[in-house]
């Protein structure tokens, strides 16, 4: 059995508020680069990147952090723009749920290699069952569950949900 945890008017004002925020972090910045963890992170990603477009004027760039999430270290971490590009700039990475922390500890791993000027991390979910010291610096909701709950995060038009099941 469902049970909603976010209906999509609510996911709507968290994303204004995360990105509200991401801009008071960066508003002297020329550009931001968000990057999304394929799949629910990307999605939450180009919700996030489109809000900041109307709310500043810095180059918004949007790019994909993809991975093998069982696996991340036997696939390796790969972005859709080239790692020079990121060069001392302000890179938020993205995903719409964070359970144990690995795939956004990969993540972060990987920008690490690339002198940067800011690293931050936004989630949708925060779970509190971290398997690594990651946190996100930017979460819609903290959520304590058990274990055996999933969180299912579901992005469709006009009907984003985030549920329990």
């Amino acid at each position: 059995m469902e049970q909603t945890i976010l209906s999509h008017v609510q996911i709507q004002h968290k994303i204004e508020r995360i990105a509200y925020q991401i801009y008071e972090a960066n508003v002297s910045e020329e550009e931001i680069i968000i990057a999304g963890i394929v799949g629910g992170g990307l999605e939450f990603a180009k919700k996030i990147a489109a809000k900041l477009k109307k709310i500043t004027s810095a180059k918004i760039t949007l790019c994909k952090l993809s991975m093998d999430k069982t696996n991340p270290l036997k696939s390796g971490v790969s972005t859709s723009i080239p790692e020079d590009e990121f060069i001392n700039k302000s890179v938020v990475i993205v995903d719409d749920v964070l359970n144990s922390g690995t795939t956004l500890i990969y993540g972060v791993h990987h920008f690490l290699k690339t002198p940067l000027k800011q690293l931050k991390t936004a989630v949708l979910v925060n779970r509190n069952h971290k398997k690594y010291p990651v946190k996100a610096d930017y979460k819609g909701i903290s959520l304590s569950t058990s274990l055996q709950e999933h969180v299912n995060v579901r992005f469709e038009t006009k009907n984003d949900r985030v549920f329990l099941d």
